[in-house]
């Protein structure tokens, strides 16, 4: 990655201006066909640049959404058009940002903080390892 992403920076650029007048494209399709950018940098400019109600799928939204069961899926598309019927549409255009501090904060890859997480009452993590406790639990 680090080896070609230069080289993108610079053919992005240059097709911006050529075929783009400058500006960003705003449709998913027109990003991807930029150099270097795939569907999860399309989506987190759509959603992040232009305010469309996005679902960038990363490691952290993967990994809560398979866990809590909100959108199960062993591919990235698949969660994230789950997603994209699951979250209600008033809550979409920030729902990935939140989807992303939750993973990173509290529902971490190695040692989850199960006892922690504001939705542990709704997850189904809990069942699968035995280690977190719905709360009032003693």
């Amino acid at each position: 990655l680090f080896n070609s992403k230069g080289k993108h920076i610079q053919e992005t650029c240059r097709m911006l201006l050529d075929q783009h007048g400058g500006e960003v494209p705003q449709t998913r399709e027109a990003l991807e066909a930029l150099p270097g950018v795939g569907r999860k940098t399309a989506n987190v400019i759509l959603n992040t640049a232009f305010g469309h109600p996005t679902m960038a799928v990363d490691t952290h939204i993967f990994r809560v959404s398979n866990r809590t069961g909100l959108a199960p899926g062993k591919d990235v598309v698949k969660v994230e058009e789950q997603l994209l019927k699951r979250v209600p549409k008033e809550y979409l255009q920030d729902a990935h940002h939140w989807l992303i501090l939750h993973g990173r904060y509290t529902c971490k890859a190695r040692k989850p903080d199960c006892e922690q997480c504001i939705v542990e009452p709704l997850c189904e993590f809990k069942q699968k390892t035995g280690k977190g406790k719905v709360r009032g639990d003693i």
